[in-house]
């Protein structure tokens, strides 16, 4: 099992974000570096047949979070009273997950190895899924 992020979506616009979709346009140095570890993983997976499950985190926030992150910034100039800072005219949305559901996620996760997809098709490739022992999945963003 190992991390991934969200931020490997990029400049994508369909909502909600999904595995089963390409995300080959990552626009910064950590996407791209998360996006090169899902490829490894999954090199990993095929060669060595090494069951590989990648989870995609949204913006994980709770205790000992990072204090330069939105949540924290917005709660603190709220509590002093202080104007927000507030990006495309209030039209952008982003999704936050508790790190207990993160835990939770991996914990499941860890129960239930990956397999090969046995519909899986190079004619038809998708993204989430392999031939080999290999899967991702996203842990928020809308979805359980």
């Amino acid at each position: 099992v190992y991390a991934s992020s969200s931020s490997i979506y990029g400049g994508s616009t369909r909502m909600p974000f999904s595995v089963h979709d390409s995300a080959d346009h990552p626009l910064s140095l950590y996407a791209a570096s998360k996006k090169a570890n899902e490829l490894m993983a999954h090199a990993y997976s095929h060669l060595l047949r090494l069951p590989t499950t990648g989870l995609r985190f949204f913006t994980v926030y709770g205790p000992w979070g990072r204090p330069d992150m939105a949540l924290f910034i917005f709660t603190k100039a709220i509590l002093a009273g202080e104007p927000i800072d507030v990006f495309n005219h209030g039209n952008m949305q982003r999704d936050f997950t508790y790190i207990d559901d993160v835990i939770e996620g991996l914990i499941r996760i860890m129960q239930l190895p990956a397999t090969p997809d046995k519909d899986w098709s190079s004619d038809a490739p998708d993204p989430a899924t392999s031939n080999a022992p290999f899967r991702i999945h996203n842990i928020g963003g809308s979805s359980p």
